[in-house]
């Protein structure tokens, strides 16, 4: 049994912290002792944050993408490309590709990916709501930009056989090498996925 070395809401503070992705207990201790340092400067604004986010975030109920507003800010903006739809694991997926810029589409968060054993099935994400989407009309290109997982790709599988009796076009992130990637430093399966998707000159 380890001793208290804290009052009980730094304890809680630092178990709270531990919870976060990528922030084990040592990290977790770290960062509460950072944060009550710069009680002022960053605890207190967080604080405040935090509690704006439990108060005004919400999910969308279109894409599944999180905002403020409900529909988002992608699903009302009218420039965008209502003919592509591109469908993401996780908003976090949304956001690189946001980031990156590439496209101007059209987004839907499946809210993870299909996983049996874990007990996750087509009925815990977001497919039903996708078919209904792309059932509307309209939508002419399904860009299914998953991992390079089992997992994605079984996912992607479904979805594509979902959605065989529309009439659109349903395609996938190119896999391969990366821009700037030296090829002695790839593995296998990169290599060969690489080699299968490779283009003309």
């Amino acid at each position: 049994m380890s001793k208290r070395i804290a009052g009980p809401e730094i304890e809680r503070l630092i178990q709270l912290l531990a919870k976060v992705p990528g922030l084990g207990p040592r990290s977790a201790r770290r960062a509460a002792l950072h944060l009550i340092k710069k009680k002022e400067a960053l605890l207190r604004p967080l604080s405040s944050a935090m509690a704006d986010a439990v108060e005004h975030v919400r999910i969308c109920s279109n894409c599944g993408n999180i905002d403020t507003l409900d529909p988002c800010t992608i699903c009302t903006d009218p420039r965008r490309d209502d003919g592509t739809l591109i469908v993401v694991e996780d908003v976090g997926d949304l956001w690189a590709l946001e980031r990156a810029g590439a496209m101007n589409a059209r987004f839907h968060v499946l809210g993870g990916t299909l996983s049996p054993l874990d007990g996750i099935g087509p009925d815990q994400l977001n497919i039903r709501q996708l078919v209904e989407r792309v059932a509307q009309g309209g939508i002419r290109e399904v860009i299914l930009a998953v991992n390079a997982t089992v997992e994605g790709q079984t996912t992607a599988h479904y979805i594509t056989d979902q959605l065989s009796d529309f009439e659109l076009k349903a395609t996938r992130l190119a896999h391969g090498v990366p821009v700037g990637g030296e090829l002695d430093y790839l593995d296998e399966g990169t290599l060969s996925a690489a080699l299968k998707s490779r283009t003309e000159f």
